[in-house]
């Protein structure tokens, strides 16, 4: 079978959509298109639909189906779950903890609420981007509200030992949050055994569809968790997300997690040895070395450094044979380097030399042979240009 080009290695910016995901979206954008909300057969239909999905999700993520609330995607749900919690208990504090090495939509909506008043730590990580829990404990104050940490980073894959961090907040009466977008259904998540008080995620991040996302809200002991609404308009989801449901993205989001629930296990045994070759191939090259650590990582990411050459360059010189990336898809059209690997201790020089391979289920074996074989050619001829 030939090659097909580019070979797409950006899973972490969006999957493609597994077909049996299409497949059980299919009958409600056709003839299944009534309003959830609706007492009629249609709506009827469209609710026993979107009640199927809340399950399959909370199995995968082992709560109870009423601590879902849909949303159109993470970043509306981290947007719910910090500025929620936060307007909704002032009268603890006004301080949150965070990472210098979040995603920008945690980023940008604590600076959002640095600008109305509240206060923001951001924590350094290491330079393996591992945080340190003795700095976690230490700024954890009895006005903190909420602590806020990326389970796996978006960029280098690094892995926070959020069970750990979510006691700390627990200890000083604080929510625990994460963003859990480039960890559901790659990897197992109990968010009673880990701790967790509020979690956001997306559906295209684990072969759903685009558009679609959750916010999980704890609501059993020690408390329940209690959010402002942002969204105003009818009182759908506990009325913390007002709108007329995404009926046919909820269905894919379902599939896609009981899809996961099934094969994640497998696919991170298969993922997970395509990334070791190819990081184990592309080392073979001078000046080159993986950023983060190498232990505390997700299986299917990659962010290598190539020093010496433009990162920006290289993907201009492959972009017709693979797709990958500097690093988040949301903040590709910035022109600084990114913000995680600077918080690594990376100079911009070595921020601007890296490139993040993000691996998926439908890679092959035979498109990371080729992939290899690209880079290293690519890579040797930048460098033999800058010697000139």
């Amino acid at each position: 079978m030939a090659m097909q080009y580019p070979i797409y290695l950006d899973n972490n910016a969006t999957t493609k959509i597994d077909p049996r995901v299409l497949e059980e979206m299919m009958p409600f954008l056709k003839d299944d298109y009534g309003n959830a909300s609706s007492n009629h057969e249609f709506g009827v239909n469209a609710n026993k639909a979107v009640k199927r999905a809340r399950n399959q999700i909370a199995d995968l993520i082992h709560c109870d189906s009423h601590e879902i609330i849909f949303t159109s995607g993470a970043t509306e749900a981290i947007n719910l779950a910090i500025k929620g919690v936060l307007e909704k208990h002032t009268e603890k504090g006004k301080h949150i903890v965070t990472v210098s090495t979040e995603h920008p939509a945690v980023i940008d909506c604590c600076k959002y609420l640095e600008s109305k008043g509240f206060e923001v730590t951001y924590l350094p990580v290491n330079n393996d981007g591992l945080l340190d829990l003795d700095l976690v404990k230490e700024n954890i104050r009895a006005d903190t509200i909420l602590v806020a940490v990326m389970l796996v980073n978006n960029e280098t894959g690094v892995i926070q030992p959020i069970k750990e961090i979510a006691e700390l907040a627990h200890e000083k009466g604080a929510f625990f949050m994460t963003d859990a977008t480039q960890v559901l259904g790659k990897m197992h998540v109990d968010v009673n055994e880990m701790g967790i008080d509020l979690m956001a995620f997306s559906g295209h991040k684990f072969y759903g569809p685009k558009g679609v996302g959750a916010l999980y809200v704890r609501n059993k002991r020690p408390s329940p968790t209690i959010l402002e609404a942002l969204i105003h308009g009818g009182g759908h989801e506990r009325g913390m997300r007002s709108g007329t449901m995404n009926v046919p993205g909820i269905v894919g989001l379902g599939k896609a997690a009981e899809i996961a629930k099934t094969e994640m296990k497998a696919d991170e045994e298969r993922i997970g040895a395509l990334r070791t070759q190819l990081e184990n191939v592309l080392l073979e090259l001078d000046d080159t070395f993986v950023n983060g650590n190498r232990a505390q990582r997700l299986y299917n990411v990659s962010n290598i450094c190539f020093k010496g050459v433009d990162a920006e360059d290289l993907i201009l010189q492959t972009r017709m044979k693979m797709a990958v990336s500097t690093g988040s898809a949301c903040s590709s059209a910035a022109i600084e380097p990114s913000h995680v690997l600077i918080s690594m201790g990376l100079s911009n020089e070595l921020a601007y030399s890296s490139i993040r391979f993000s691996l998926g289920k439908f890679n092959t074996i035979n498109e990371l042979t080729e992939v290899e074989k690209i880079v290293k050619e690519v890579v040797n001829n930048i460098r033999k240009l800058h010697e000139i």
